[in-house]
């Protein structure tokens, strides 16, 4: 019989895998991505394939990853990448959950593939790469396809957003918050999750305009460490305790070290509940 007072699992909502024939090719496809090409030209840069994630989270304690490969600006490359990540999701079923890449700028096809992966299962759409793959956030008539499908599938689409201060680094783009909180703005109803924190935009959420605004916004942690102190999670829990989801943005960085970047907020338990599964199972419909 199971213990219903157990915790949940942790949920990772940001994790990339890589199929191994991609692996073994990555100078080539840093010769066809530009945008690759910056990320992982490094061979220290490291990309891992499922069964390396799944192995990360037995060691890390992580239950469940959400899981996408990398936004190419070649909407083949992006359809390629899911048939990777939905084969890795059968494999691993009661642990990954799968994410569908598309480019908008591919129109239809965009369209077409976004449809498949939806009726395949894909939780949702992401993590798309404006800067990577050539389009803005505030192109709204470019987006509009895409963001109207996913309303009629009731998912969300989860987007790349920089910070526009700080360090620099390889990959580092300019779609920033303002560009982030314009796309919210021009489509209410659609969910959004922006990554890396969304640039800084939940800061801007103390102004009662701009909480409106964003009321269907969530906002992952992937890179955390990288770019902010722990503190970050105490701060924006107390205005948005619902919308914080725990990502760690594997391969990137490991799975121990963000964890243990959340661990130094010191939250209490409903807090670490909420932020490593709690909020995301919510958003999902897990």
């Amino acid at each position: 019989m199971s213990d219903a007072s157990a915790p949940s699992p942790i949920l990772d909502v940001h994790a990339h895998v890589f199929a191994p024939g991609l692996i073994a090719a990555r100078e080539a496809y840093c010769q066809r991505d530009r945008w690759f090409g910056l990320l992982y030209a490094n061979p220290r840069a490291r990309l891992a394939s499922a069964p390396d994630l799944i192995t990360a989270m037995d060691e890390a304690g992580v239950g469940q990853a959400v899981v996408f490969g990398f936004a190419f600006a070649d909407q083949g490359l992006c359809r390629a990448a899911n048939d990777y990540v939905f084969s890795a999701a059968q494999q691993y079923p009661q642990r990954l959950l799968p994410m569908a890449l598309v480019n908008p700028r591919a129109g239809a096809a965009a369209l077409s593939e976004a449809r498949r992966a939806l009726e395949a299962g894909a939780v949702g759409l992401g993590e798309l790469m404006p800067d990577g793959q050539g389009f803005d956030l505030t192109d709204f008539v470019l987006l509009e396809p895409l963001m109207a499908l996913a309303r009629a599938y009731r998912t969300p689409i989860m987007l790349h957003v920089n910070e526009p201060v700080g360090h620099t680094y390889a990959g580092k783009g300019a779609q920033g918050p303002q560009p982030a909180f314009e796309l919210a703005a021009r489509f209410p109803e659609n969910v959004l999750i922006l990554s890396h924190w969304g640039g800084g935009l939940p800061f801007y959420e103390l102004m009662p305009e701009a909480r409106v605004a964003l009321r269907n916004v969530y906002y992952d942690t992937a890179a955390s460490p990288y770019l902010y102190e722990d503190a970050i999670f105490r701060h924006v829990l107390a205005w948005a305790p619902h919308k914080v989801l725990w990502g760690s943005d594997y391969p990137l960085l490991g799975l121990k070290r963000c964890l243990r970047h959340l661990r130094g907020a010191g939250l209490d338990a409903a807090s670490w509940a909420r932020v490593t599964g709690g909020n995301a199972r919510a958003l999902l419909a897990l």
